[in-house]
């Protein structure tokens, strides 16, 4: 056999394949050298420094949250110090037990039982249910901030039964209610952010303006100026070991508190709004109404008052009310539910804001002026008569008077439905009746100018636009609706709805002679809230000029530095000449003095403070009448309505007096004593804030009894009713001011 010879033990092939392993090893330990050459040298710092962050624990440290001012610097929402108990999640850890036996002794001394503490401490998560812990694992988690000082004692003397558990003093959001000033609506409440805030409010870097731990403002002021009230969270950079335990302290940075808001609030004047309101609806529960045969039932209303030169809000009211002070702390199921449920009617509700209904007769001043926009003159007259027939109908005076021969100033002032029946069927005809070519549409379009059928823009949320029924709104409304009425048409059934049903699903598109006629007084389907009709009293008052309603006048530091003036702002001009508004104030002048609000102003001092007024009562299909009564002078319009309350001049007018009687100092005989006067002319400047940041005006003013001097101005007093509010753990006094008795032999017109 032939051999082939080897050369040093090894084939060629085999020294072939050592060499390439030989590369590829010293290629791979010359990149993995390079790497670390790179790693270690050239970026050393930098990931020496992303080493160090691995165990460091940003931990928020919450801002104390901005006050919400009145007028004169005293604190509508402000912050208590209380004490909190919180407890460590990382300390509990560090038990053999996992921190249940703390836990457990914590529910003891806090009068709470294991479970409470227990879900109060967990984290939440998609399936976790509230209660539990939305904020960083890290961050000390609040079991109560209602702990007494006993409570704390107990728990920092006992420093080895309870580790990791802290009692310390926390601002606590409060609603202290000066001079008795709820104002639960108007201020609104906190409650914690949600996770799909969190992720809206995220930046593209991935940082959010909230904390999941933040609480955030939900209604009224505080929501609105909830980035301003807020203020900086610090930080606090805890250092942990890999197994996430607490081991020291990185620094920390300190929080910035919020700024405060500076209202035109009179707490005062608000304190003394809100019990008038009540008042007028514990009277009127106790009062015959002679059409239903029955007591009215009051159920809610809502009260403003203005300064006519600015559209500043000096006071506002809505009911029913309720306690702010039940969300501090988070709000019970309990007593969420006695705010929410069918049976509370809602107080919840802004009815200054977002309460519609027909405005009733209060409407006339605007029918007026289109009226002669529309070419009928100031000394024009019509006929009064107790009805008349339009379309084969019969449309009433509100209690069939028969004044003659008046013109419109007059026919404000008796507040006559015929005359305005009249002029609105006089226009539908030369718009073209059911065949419309080019109509001018006068008093559609004077509601428009009036601002009426859109928001008025004041600074707080959900505000409601009301309604001007006129041709595009019969349009629109008829597509919406057509299907259900004409359904409900042909049912077979003959009741009051399913008839106005058929007439509807033939015609609503069609602006009917009907419905102008009715809009004309403030029926059928115009809809109004308190706030536009205050707004729209003011520029009758002011020469002409719609401002923007609004509530906040400064944002300023804690110490007072302004931090940004809230002007003024125009938004239009009422569409009247100098003359038409003479010719109006008049005639609101006379609904004093000789009208329909006459019975309720007997010797009102009309000489020296001019009032003006206008009364409607609102007729609602199944339900008692509406209250409105809407007044002003050189400075102030107040507006107030009631539903189920009966007439203007009844249900709100004493209500209404009292108010007048705080703000210029009008004592029982009908005489002025200006030392008694709360607010005789509009506050115009900030309040004075001294360098430790405490307002001086407040202070001066918390000297003094407020709510005695508030109490002061009404009259005559009387034993105090209380009343609380469904859902509310806040007892109101119905008080000051006499129990009025509602005459129901003189109504005004509708």
């Amino acid at each position: 056999m032939n051999h082939t010879p080897e050369t040093g033990g090894r084939s060629s092939r085999v020294t072939g394949r050592l060499l390439i392993l030989q590369v590829i090893v010293l290629s791979l330990l010359a990149t993995l050298g390079g790497r670390l050459w790179f790693l270690q040298i050239r970026n050393g710092q930098q990931y020496s420094q992303e080493a160090v962050s691995n165990h460091i624990r940003p931990v928020l440290v919450p801002a104390v949250r901005g006050e919400i001012l009145d007028a004169n610097g005293m604190p509508l929402a402000d912050n208590s110090t209380q004490l909190v108990v919180s407890v460590s999640r990382t300390a509990l850890l560090q038990q053999q037990d996992g921190g249940k036996a703390v836990l457990g002794r914590l529910a003891q001394v806090l009068g709470m039982s294991p479970t409470e503490v227990h879900d109060k401490v967990r984290l939440c998560d998609a399936v976790t249910p509230q209660p539990c812990w939305n904020g960083s694992p890290y961050q000390p988690i609040p079991v109560t901030e209602q702990a007494t000082a006993q409570q704390a004692m107990q728990i920092m003397e006992r420093r080895e039964d309870f580790p990791g558990v802290t009692a310390d003093p926390t601002a606590v959001r409060q609603y202290p209610g000066p001079a008795g000033a709820n104002a639960a609506q108007l201020l609104g409440y906190l409650s914690p952010v949600t996770q799909d805030e969190i992720n809206a409010a995220t930046n593209a870097e991935g940082k959010s303006a909230y904390a999941a731990s933040d609480q955030v403002g939900r209604a009224g002021l505080e929501s609105v100026y909830d980035t301003q009230l807020r203020g900086q969270p610090g930080v606090d950079n805890l250092e942990v070991d890999n197994l996430g335990r607490v081991i020291g302290s990185a620094g920390q940075s300190a929080a910035s508190p919020g700024n405060d808001i500076v209202t035109s609030i009179d707490a005062r004047i608000q304190g003394i709004a809100e019990q008038q309101l009540q008042q007028a609806l514990v009277t009127l529960r106790k009062t015959w109404d002679t059409v239903t045969k029955e007591n009215f039932k009051a159920d809610s209303g809502a009260v403003i008052v203005m300064d006519v030169h600015t559209g500043r809000v000096i006071a506002m009211a809505s009911a029913p009310t309720y306690n702010p002070n039940i969300w501090t702390g988070g709000i019970s199921e309990k007593d969420y539910a006695a705010l929410t449920n069918a049976n509370s009617d809602f107080p919840l509700l802004n009815r200054a804001i977002q309460g519609q209904s027909a405005p009733g007769s209060t409407f006339k001043v605007v029918s007026t002026s289109g009226a002669i926009n529309a070419g009928y003159t100031y000394s024009d007259t019509f006929p009064c008569t107790s009805s008349m027939m339009i379309g084969g109908r019969e449309f009433k005076n509100f209690e069939g008077e028969n004044f003659g021969m008046i013109n419109l100033s007059k026919a404000l002032e008796v507040s006559c439905d015929t005359v305005f029946y009249n002029i609105a069927y006089q226009q539908w005809m030369k718009d073209g009746g059911t065949r419309p070519t080019h109509p001018a549409d006068w008093l559609y379009k004077a509601a428009h100018q009036f601002g009426l059928g859109q928001v008025t823009g004041i600074d707080l949320p959900a505000e409601v636009a009301g309604r001007v029924p006129d041709r595009a709104w019969h349009d629109a409304y008829y597509a919406e609706m057509k299907n259900t009425w004409c359904q409900q048409a042909a049912s077979g059934k003959n009741d009051y709805l399913t008839q106005i049903a058929r007439e509807d699903c033939t015609d609503f598109a069609t602006l009917r002679a009907g419905d102008e006629v009715n809009y004309a007084i403030g029926q059928g389907d115009t809809l109004v809230t308190p706030i536009q009709m205050a707004r729209i009293y003011s520029a009758l008052a002011n020469g002409g000029t719609l401002y923007k309603p609004e509530i906040a006048k400064a944002v300023v530091t804690p110490t007072g530095k302004l931090v940004q003036n809230i002007a003024p702002v125009v938004q239009g001009r009422l569409p009247d000449t100098q003359r038409t508004l003479q010719y109006i104030d008049a005639a609101t002048a006379g609904v004093v003095t000789e009208g329909t609000a006459a019975w309720k102003f007997a010797g009102w001092p009309q000489d020296k403070i001019q009032l003006h007024a206008k009364t409607g009562t609102a007729e609602v299909v199944g339900k008692q009448t509406t209250s409105w009564f809407d007044t002003y002078t050189k400075d102030y319009a107040v507006v107030m309505t009631i539903s189920q309350g009966g007439t203007g001049s009844g249900g709100a007018g004493p209500a209404v007096r009292n108010i007048y009687n705080a703000l210029y100092g009008i004592q029982a005989d009908n005489s002025i004593d200006p030392k008694k006067a709360l607010l005789p002319t509009p506050q115009t400047a900030l309040p004075t804030f001294a360098p430790s940041g405490i307002v001086e005006q407040a202070t001066a003013l918390q000297q003094n009894d407020l709510r005695a001097a508030a109490v002061q101005q009404a009259e005559a007093s009387v034993p105090a009713v209380t009343v609380s509010a469904p859902g509310s753990s806040l007892p109101f006094a119905a008080g000051p001011g006499p129990l009025f008795a509602l005459a129901p032999e003189r109504r005004e017109g509708a």
